[in-house]
């Protein structure tokens, strides 16, 4: 970006650590302003933003103007820029979304701060339904009202969907369109229209700089969107194509049957759907792409330039693997949990070929010639069913609470089966289903596992 027209401005902007919130910040730094970060962790932000302006805040709880106001001493712009998707413990759309910002903008009138930009969410307008965009809405309502009645300038940005690759909603997005079959909800009709988070940031820059297109007051609510509405297929297909993926199947999921899938969604940790995602998606997310045109000074990115050829390797990788690892993972607790119930409950105990017979052969159980206590029924009954015991175990606990010792402790285990296979039954490396050589396979996937899904890298 150029150097501002205007002289440096000292910006006070919430959510600074978040998606949009940080690209803003980076994006006022590098054009000279000085933006005074709030964030919950200080120490974190001091690392991040080294020699930077911090003021340690949380949004959930500062609810009075009084909270704000020593923060916004010499202060010319607020930008907020808090938002969360789902709530989670104290993280509520009530103390985000509404208390804790209209505390923020009556404390910046009190101040006589010059102009407030909130970044708020198409969609949070009288046709508003869920909690989400009910509590964006009053935000909204409550900046507006200032800014009417003298007190503020006000802009309102409402972004619709928002693609950048390290959004939550464009892993989401990509992964869905990386899917060798594609299941469109509801048929995939659903209207979208993404704007990319460049294009976002330039207008939020526009915003705190004053620079609005002639004959806008001192209170705007700004659409800011993609050049044209999208289906939600044809967005999933434009994103598939920019990740160089040939065609894909595509199937229709009945809206039944949706419905009743993000309600079991919403329970599991780290999901991304609930009932007010989809209410919100059925509803649709588009709007006129004028205000984005007047502000920009020219046409938003189109989805389909959304991917440039530098990404599309990388972005195509993390897509598939957010979709493979889960499935890898399935199948590594798949064989652990049916060889515990074959081993406890199907395959015979007693006779040739029974389990008793195989424990044999490695010194456990009668008529395997150990001395004592191992050479008894007993012994060989807790081996075998301690052992069941031991696979479903780790196969619970590979579906359940993933973790790079619980990969570490199969890899352990699978190599001393297969030391003990190899030494006591070294026939069934001849075995023509290859009972054993398909440990090598296995082995490779928990080494992929490993590599790629520590606990700090997966969902929280």
């Amino acid at each position: 970006m150029q150097a501002p027209a205007l002289p440096s401005l000292r910006v006070l902007l919430t959510g600074a650590t978040g998606l949009i919130g940080s690209a803003i910040g980076d994006a006022l730094s590098a054009r000279g302003h000085q933006v005074v970060r709030v964030v919950r962790d200080p120490v974190a932000a001091a690392h991040r933003w080294p020699g930077q302006p911090t003021v340690e805040r949380d949004m959930a709880r500062a609810h009075r103007p009084e909270h704000w106001a020593p923060a916004l001493a010499g202060i010319d712009v607020v930008v907020n820029a808090v938002g969360i998707l789902q709530e989670r413990g104290a993280q509520t759309f009530d103390a985000l979304h509404r208390r804790g910002p209209v505390a923020l903008f009556q404390a910046a009138a009190d101040a006589c701060v010059q102009r407030v930009v909130q970044v708020s969410a198409l969609g949070a307008d009288e046709g508003a339904q869920t909690a989400y965009h009910l509590s964006k809405r009053d935000a909204d309502e409550a900046l507006l009202g200032l800014a009417r009645a003298g007190r503020l300038q006000a802009v309102v940005l409402q972004p619709s969907l928002i693609f950048s690759p390290q959004g939550a909603s464009t892993t989401m997005f990509s992964t869905w369109a990386s899917l060798p079959v594609i299941p469109l909800p509801a048929g995939g009709g659903q209207g979208v229209q993404p704007v990319h988070l460049e294009d976002v940031v330039q207008i939020a820059v526009a915003a705190v700089e004053g620079r609005a297109p002639a004959g806008a007051d001192a209170a705007q609510r700004i659409a800011v969107v993609g050049p044209t509405p999208l289906t939600l297929r044809s967005y999933l297909l434009t994103l598939r194509r920019g990740m160089g993926l040939g065609r894909a199947w595509t199937v229709a999921i009945p809206a039944p049957l949706v419905e009743w899938a993000v309600r079991i969604a919403a329970r599991l940790p780290g999901a991304l759907a609930d009932e007010d995602t989809w209410r919100m998606l059925q509803r649709g997310n588009v709007a006129d792409a004028r205000d984005t045109v007047a502000w920009l000074g020219h046409e938003p990115r189109a989805a389909d330039r959304f991917i440039p050829a530098a990404w599309r390797d990388g972005l195509r990788a993390r897509a598939a693997l957010n979709w493979l690892l889960p499935l890898l993972r399935a199948s590594v607790a798949a064989v652990w949990i049916v060889t515990a119930i074959v081993s406890a409950f199907v395959w015979p105990v007693d006779g040739p070929d029974g389990s008793l017979a195989l424990l044999r052969a490695t010194g456990i159980g009668p008529g395997s010639g150990s001395p004592g206590w191992l050479a008894t029924r007993e012994a060989g009954l807790l081996a075998l069913y301690g052992a069941a015991a031991l696979d479903g175990v780790l196969g619970v606990l590979t579906l359940l609470k993933p973790s790079r010792w619980l990969w570490r402790a199969q890899m352990a285990l699978m190599g001393f089966y297969t030391v003990m296979i190899s030494l006591c039954l070294p026939q069934f490396w001849a075995h023509p289903y290859g009972p054993v050589l398909k440990n090598l396979p296995l082995l490779a996937v928990l080494i992929l596992l490993h590599h790629f899904e520590p606990p700090q890298a997966r969902p929280r």
